[in-house]
């Protein structure tokens, strides 16, 4: 039987990241984005805080020389803060060409979530929150939070982090 190999035209078509999604978990919810944003998982760096800037906004991390901005996305979903802790890691993504460090509690794994298990969220209520959640993804007999990552950050925001030197 002769199985013919695979051009790098077939290889280029496929979407290895397709369907894949990065879980972690804050106050025992687990929420999930697309893995094509992340970069990088690092344990929690030193953080240096810039005064001035909005509450999630913890400050900027030093990655191999690049400056980073990092934002607490607890803070940012308008939960209360609490200590950061062994499992407390940053999660290194790409935002329109600007990498953003999330802090989040644990991270948890990655999962395929094909799109017929994806539901567009209910609107319930008007948290604050509830603007970064677009829908939710079935994994077995779990319900994964789907965020948003393009609106974690407003306009102005993305403006003043993208001001920030060496970033």
């Amino acid at each position: 039987m002769n199985i013919p190999s695979k051009s790098w035209e077939t290889v280029e078509d496929e979407d290895t990241m397709k369907d894949l999604y990065l879980c972690f978990s804050l106050e025992g919810r687990f929420y999930a984005f697309e893995v094509r944003y992340l970069t990088e998982i690092l344990a929690l760096p030193a953080i240096t805080t810039i005064p001035g800037t909005a509450d999630f906004l913890k400050g900027v991390i030093n990655i191999r020389g690049k400056i980073i901005p990092v934002m607490d996305v607890r803070l940012r979903f308008d939960m209360p803060f609490q200590p950061y802790h062994e499992r407390t890691c940053v999660l290194l993504v790409e935002l329109e060409g600007h990498p953003l460090g999330l802090i989040v509690d644990k991270v948890n794994d990655v999962v395929k979530i094909p799109q017929e298990n994806i539901d567009i969220a209910p609107k319930i209520g008007e948290s604050k929150s509830s603007r970064f959640i677009y829908a939710t993804g079935r994994v077995g007999d779990s319900v994964k939070i789907l965020i948003n990552l393009q609106r974690l950050l407003t306009q102005e925001e993305s403006y003043m982090i993208q001001d920030i030197p060496g970033n």
